[in-house]
């Protein structure tokens, strides 16, 4: 039976040295056959109709291969397609860039959302940024808030397309700065509309010179008028004031962070008519970390926990509550065997003149101090001291009071 496969073996190789010559191949495929048939010899394969099968299956399979390759020559590879041949897999990416040194250095960065009120700041931002530009403008303005998110300061510095105006300014109370960016299609549209230009003209955009100084004029006023909003819209949180500091066109000359700091990236979007863009706002985290805490805290209401109805209601409350008070002439330590056998005619000696001051408490809280006398048959003390009185309470009472007044 082995017999039987080498000749066959030797016939196919036969067989295909015939063919190639047939072809033409020459003398190099005649070679090549002869070392086909050899190796298989060698190597004692099946029977030749065994060999056959194969090959015709093996063709079979790569002829729609060959027709699909050759049909789709000019055709263009979606994105799926071009990550698979360059080897790049987005999933593996993005697993790959929060594992090990990389999860490290961002851990610092703060997530915004980790910041519930500064979202409710933003959206009162918002209202105020509409009604002021509205007034400004005289024109139909409408501010959106397209997104927050977190950021490094280095990243969004580079990916600030140009022209563009940087405002620089600094919050006074928490000795920080920040930084308002106008692009370039928004300047040219607040420009066209405080100028007088006509609705439906499509956006200008000026390349290969600096804005001059009308331009640069009018858009920090837009800046001003944006900044003195944001002071409002942090207002109920925290007193600030948002000043000015410069303006630049170059974003190398507005460095007011290190690169890998984090920070806070504010986008709103201004729409007048069919004109308009975006504005962002960026604040490094150290210029929020002086009201970080009351960042923290959950958004309670719109006056963000300051009701004066309810404050003026309480004060009233609290004004008309009972109070007990104590008058005390004397405190003294006494061991307990002394206590358990006091008895009746016994006579304890205070250490504490008549002239001598009472003082007088309400629970564990020393409230003033007097002197003892008497009224008629009854024994009185004399204030001496005036009480410590809570200022916010008081005013919030009076402001009551005063509203109870008007409304009788």
């Amino acid at each position: 039976m082995a017999d039987d496969d080498d000749l066959s073996d030797a016939d196919l190789a036969d067989a295909w040295g015939a063919a190639l010559a047939e072809q033409g191949a020459g003398d190099d495929d005649d070679d090549l056959a002869a070392a086909w048939g050899a190796a298989l010899e060698e190597q004692g394969v099946g029977n030749a109709d065994d060999m056959a099968a194969q090959w015709a299956a093996m063709i079979d399979d790569s002829e729609p291969e060959l027709e699909n390759a050759s049909r789709g020559a000019d055709r263009v590879l979606n994105q799926e397609e071009i990550d698979n041949l360059l080897g790049f897999n987005i999933e593996d990416t993005i697993s790959r860039d929060q594992s090990g040194i990389r999860a490290l250095i961002n851990s610092a960065m703060v997530s915004y959302e980790r910041l519930p009120m500064l979202e409710i700041v933003f959206d009162r931002l918002v209202r105020l940024t509409t009604t002021s530009l509205r007034n400004f403008t005289s024109d139909n303005v409408e501010v959106s808030l397209d997104s927050i998110s977190s950021v490094r300061f280095g990243d969004y510095l580079n990916s600030i397309p140009l022209p563009a105006i940087l405002g620089v300014f600094k919050a006074e109370e928490w000795d920080g700065f920040g930084l308002v960016t106008v692009e370039s299609s928004l300047i040219y549209s607040i420009i066209d509309v405080l100028l007088g230009g006509g609705r439906g003209t499509t956006g200008i955009r000026v390349e290969g010179r600096p804005y001059t100084t009308i331009e640069t004029n009018l858009v920090r006023r837009m800046l001003e008028i944006i900044l003195a909003d944001a002071e409002q819209a942090f207002a109920p949180l925290s007193p600030v004031h948002f000043s000015l500091e410069r303006m630049e066109t170059n974003p190398r000359f507005a460095a007011i962070s290190r690169p890998a700091n984090a920070a806070i990236l504010v986008e709103l979007r201004i729409d007048m008519e069919d004109r308009g863009g975006t504005i962002e706002i960026m604040m490094p985290y150290a210029t929020l970390e002086p009201i970080r805490d009351l960042l923290l805290q959950m958004f309670m209401g719109e006056k963000f926990g300051r009701d004066p109805i309810w404050e003026g209601h309480l004060a009233s409350e609290i004004y008309a509550a009972m109070v007990e008070v104590d008058a005390v002439l004397y405190e003294t330590f006494l061991p307990l065997s002394r206590v358990l056998s006091l008895d009746v005619g016994q006579t304890l000696i205070f250490d504490v003149e008549p002239d001598d001051p009472v003082t007088i408490k309400c629970g564990n809280v020393e409230l003033s101090e007097g002197t003892l006398g008497k009224v008629e048959d009854s024994i009185a003390i004399r204030v001496t001291r005036g009480l410590r009185k809570p200022k916010m309470t008081l005013a919030a009472f009076e402001r009551a009071m005063q509203k109870e007044m008007e409304t009788s």
